[in-house]
């Protein structure tokens, strides 16, 4: 799944100067300060894939599942919640437009179809966005599949096609952006309590029947829903908010390590030891006294 399209490196993205860079990316383990908050000078989109992603927008706290797309302006702050990708997989596309005053009744660029008026238009629509994160929004994630197929094909028309598909792409955003009049996620409630719940009670050692019973849903039902929000199984959902709250108890030197382990849920400082390593390729020991950055 892991492909990255460079400006600077990919001969792939020589027909398209305007496009900085076109990634996918799959994370099977957490690396810290993998992505650190950092502003830039051009649009960036990130479509969520598969899992739970953490991310500060514009000094935000968000929270992503599949189907999600976060849309970022030029010139705001971008990162993960604690500086890493989390676990799961996520394409994006960073796109560069000229930002200047002269420019802003042009459209957003020489590639694009888009009319004069309509780029004026959709370029308002972002400025005025305060909404950064469209749930749900699959249609994004056809056009991210389209990108990667043309770019790697290169069919003949394949440059006009891609040009059309960032045109598709801005224009599904501003109509979004448009019909969405609330920052609240289109995502179950119930389940917004239930995550809430599992946080205040993590020393208790759920089970997938207890989790279903809290939404009123047999287990077979529960987990595949869990399974379509998330792209986790309940526990492995569970096992990634125990990690994700040890990771912040660990910046707290007056706790020793098998209580946070017991804290958050783990039955021994070892069995904790284990999960976290292999989630983040540090043990918990290590990571305190590497002093790594955890927010």
């Amino acid at each position: 799944m892991n492909q990255y399209l460079l400006k600077k490196k990919s001969k792939e993205l020589q027909v398209f100067p305007y496009v900085i860079d076109l990634a996918f990316r799959k994370t099977s383990t957490i690396q810290f300060n993998s992505l650190k908050k950092e502003s830039k000078e051009f649009f960036r989109f990130y479509y969520v894939i598969d899992g739970r992603f953490e991310w500060l927008i514009n000094e935000q706290h968000y929270i992503l599942y599949p189907g999600d797309l976060a849309v970022i302006l030029p010139g705001q702050a971008f990162g993960g919640e604690k500086n890493f990708m989390d676990i799961g997989t996520v394409a994006w596309l960073h796109i560069e437009v000229d930002q200047s005053e002269k420019s802003a009744k042009k459209k957003l660029g020489k590639w694009s179809c888009l009319s004069d008026n309509e780029s004026k238009t959709i370029r308002k629509i972002f400025l005025l966005n305060n909404t950064p994160v469209l749930t749900k929004l699959k249609e994004a994630g056809g056009i991210f599949q389209n990108l990667q197929l043309e770019i790697q094909n290169q069919e003949i028309g394949y440059a006009t096609r891609v040009n059309q598909l960032i045109d598709e792409l801005f224009i599904l955003v501003a109509r979004q952006l448009t019909r969405q009049n609330t920052s609240r996620r289109d995502f179950p409630e119930t389940f917004m309590k239930l995550e809430q719940t599992l946080r205040d009670n993590l020393s208790h050692q759920w089970t997938v029947e207890e989790m279903a019973a809290l939404v009123g849903l047999g287990t077979t039902a529960f987990s595949e829903k869990v399974k379509n929000f998330t792209g986790f199984s309940p526990l492995n959902y569970l096992i990634n908010i125990r990690i994700s709250e040890a990771i912040k108890l660990l910046k707290r030197q007056d706790v020793n390590v098998t209580d946070i382990a017991l804290d958050v849920g783990f039955y021994s400082s070892q069995h904790f030891a284990t999960t976290f390593k292999k989630l983040t390729g540090y043990t918990p020991s290590d990571c305190r006294k590497k002093n790594i950055p955890t927010s």
